[in-house]
């Protein structure tokens, strides 16, 4: 299929959120102690309800996902650090005015980038750690805090003036000697408690199990969410801590859904790593998206204690604003707030723009700007293209790791690697590159992580392995979806998936898996033919580190590596500028990245997945942006709006990325990908 629309789609999540929306919309904000359990009904107040002289309303002021978004930048609609401080203080200070005041974070407080790297460059704190303090009383642990190291995730956390603690209960950091140390000093801990207007309130850390398979936290071992979780609320009730909040990473709000129907003894659950938008008619976060839910939502806990959950998209767009009420034994009785935007005209915190933001923009403006070359073609980028095919910005990537591999190997005494292999999840732009200038800046956009470059020898079923696995969500986008050089790659993807156990040592689950059918060398060597590995030597990959280790659930964490000494963002920037001359060309980077990865074709006569869809090579393939309707996409492509069931027939029953499939002409969800018959 070709491509059509290249703006950047924010993606919102189905499946249990779309029943939780619709099992707790009539819960929104009601007191609980009002009615009996069960009994409440829409319209009635959504003020706080004091049952007692003992009760008390505590301010709950939360975000997530900060995600090193420092600077603003209005035309994308990034409001800054600077805005975000100024906007927190504020409630902080009107808040603690009422009564008690928590201000939490829930992890991935800071993100692989230019930013990121500009400050990590620096003596001293990193620009993250300095634009935060004072801020917060506790921060969570996301996976991607982890990204580089844990001597990294340490730096972040020693350089907040003054300490406080970082949160996560199902983490054992003793084996990291830096993170170790900090937990002697209670601030990297399972839980702490905060004091705030005369009452103890508990706040108990999580990150998601994945942790080891999508990050590198190296010898920090994560243990399983609920026992964990279960077992320090248990210790806080033990030391008299009758309230008890959870913030938690574990990706997807859906997963802290489940997480509390096995619960007891926690409160309110502030949850990470999803972006997912929770807001009430009239709430200032993102006022033009559709929420996915309400603000909050409630659950039933493991005794059918309902609680409130919580979430907000990230990059400093959004402050929740969560009052809930306790009586005298530390029930929750009543739960209303608000998702709040930080505005893009309001002025900043002083003290973090001069601090933070304006060395900042001078120091990546200088960075950014340094020319590699130019490019005559657009370069693909966005996430649910390039975690379900192949794009040229995977084909760039993934040669620059062969090639410059083949390059450095001599001095490492290692061979030059026959193939490379990178996946969709490490190459993070998330938009459609212009043709035009290709500068520093643009690598790192496309590669920040602090991902090496390595090499090693791997044997042909375990490439076939590599690939079975990295196919294996397809229809669905995903990162471990692959990006490769020096072969080609088809697969039937009616083949069965590969199942594997992301949770317990990507054991797999299932027979191995029958999607891959054919992988060829450049040179004409067949590795894998008809789906049958062939027998032969060993090939040589290039790939990073992260993969290397096991990420992704690649099945090369046994095997020997050797690190050849640059990053993969500078193998990137090198091969632009030494080995293309500084021209990416159409020719050697078309937009579909040479179908390097690629489907079978479907033999004649046969038609596309979906009731009634039209042959594949019929179709063009449309990203759904806001504000979208299947019957102002069909005027816009189709020439009138009337001829939207066209779409429709053609799009449903696809599994769409990151869940879900079109069975509903009235419900499109931004980031579906639909078809679109040619016009002819």
């Amino acid at each position: 299929m070709s491509n059509l629309n290249h703006a950047g789609p924010r993606q919102h999540r189905v499946g249990l959120i779309r029943w939780a929306t619709a099992a707790v919309a009539v819960l929104l904000a009601v007191p609980l102690a009002a009615v009996p359990s069960g009994a409440q009904t829409e319209g009635e107040s959504a003020e706080p309800t004091l049952i007692s002289a003992g009760s008390v309303t505590v301010t709950i002021l939360h975000n997530n996902d900060g995600e090193s978004k420092l600077l603003p930048d209005v035309e994308s609609g990034f409001p800054g650090v600077a805005r975000f401080v100024a906007a927190m203080r504020e409630l902080q200070a009107a808040a603690a005015e009422a009564g008690p005041v928590v201000t939490l974070t829930s992890g991935d407080n800071f993100l692989a980038s230019l930013e990121l790297g500009v400050s990590l460059d620096r003596e001293g704190p990193m620009y993250d750690s300095v634009a935060l303090s004072g801020i917060y009383d506790a921060m969570a642990l996301g996976n991607h805090d982890f990204d580089f190291g844990p001597d990294v995730t340490a730096r972040f956390i020693e350089g907040f003036d003054p300490p406080i603690p970082f949160l996560s209960a199902n983490l054992d950091v003793s084996a990291e000697p830096a993170l170790a140390a900090l937990a002697e000093r209670g601030l990297v801990a399972p839980s702490t408690v905060i004091e705030t207007g005369g009452e103890r309130i508990g706040v108990i850390g999580a990150v998601t199990p994945w942790l080891s398979n999508i990050s590198s936290p190296r010898k920090v071992v994560v243990s399983a969410v609920l026992d964990a979780v279960q077992a320090e609320a248990d210790r806080l009730e033990a030391d008299g801590v009758n309230k008890i909040i959870l913030v938690s990473h574990l990706q997807d709000v859906n997963e802290e859904v489940e997480l509390v129907a096995e619960l007891t003894g926690v409160d309110v659950v502030i949850a990470g790593g999803g972006d997912d938008l929770l807001a009430n008619p009239g709430d200032s976060c993102q006022p033009g998206e559709e929420p996915v839910a309400p603000y909050p939502m409630w659950v039933d806990d493991a005794e059918g204690s309902r609680v409130p959950v919580v979430t907000a998209p990230g990059a400093y767009h959004c402050i929740g604003k969560l009052e809930v009420t306790f009586d005298a034994d530390g029930n929750v009785t009543a739960a209303a707030g608000s998702s709040i935007g930080v505005a893009l005209d309001r002025d900043p915190d002083a003290m973090v723009q001069a601090d933070v933001v304006e060395p900042l923009t001078a120091e990546v403006a200088l960075v950014d700007s340094t020319p590699l070359g130019t490019s005559d073609v657009e370069l693909e980028g966005r996430k649910p293209i390039l975690r379900s095919q192949s794009t040229n910005v995977g084909s760039l990537m993934a040669d620059a790791l062969r090639v410059r591999g083949t390059h450095l190997a001599p001095g490492f005494g290692v061979p030059a690697p026959q193939v490379a292999v990178t996946n969709g999840g490490g190459l993070r732009n998330d938009s459609v590159i212009a043709p035009g200038a290709v500068t520093v800046g643009t690598t790192w956009d496309i590669a920040p992580f602090n991902n090496v470059l390595v090499s090693g020898s791997v044997p042909r079923a375990t490439l076939a392995e590599l690939l079975e696995r990295a196919l294996s969500a397809l229809p669905r986008s995903s990162g471990q979806f692959p990006h490769v050089s020096g072969m080609t790659v088809t697969y039937d993807p009616d083949g069965t998936a590969q199942g594997v156990d992301r949770e317990n040592d990507c054991e797999l689950i299932e027979p191995s898996g029958t999607r891959l059918r054919s992988v060829t060398l450049d040179d004409g060597t067949e590795i894998v033919r008809d789906g049958e590995v062939t027998e032969g030597d060993p090939v040589v990959l290039a790939t990073v580190d992260f993969l290397a280790n096991g990420g992704d659930c690649y099945p090369l964490g046994d095997l020997a590596f050797t690190r050849l000494g640059v990053t993969y963002q500078q193998a990137l920037a090198d091969y632009i500028a030494e080995d293309l001359g500084g021209e990416i060309t159409a020719e050697q980077y078309p937009v579909d990245g040479g179908g390097r990865v690629s489907a079978l074709e479907a033999e004649d006569g046969d038609e596309a997945s979906g009731d009634g869809a039209a042959a594949e090579s019929d179709l063009v393939l449309y990203i759904v942006q806001p504000g979208d309707t299947l019957r102002k996409i069909a005027a816009a492509h189709l020439g009138h709006g009337s001829r939207w069931p066209e779409i429709f027939e053609a799009s449903k029953g696809h599994q769409q990325p990151y869940g879900g499939m079109l069975t509903d002409p009235d419900l499109i969800l931004v980031g579906w990908q639909l078809c679109i018959p040619l016009v002819g």
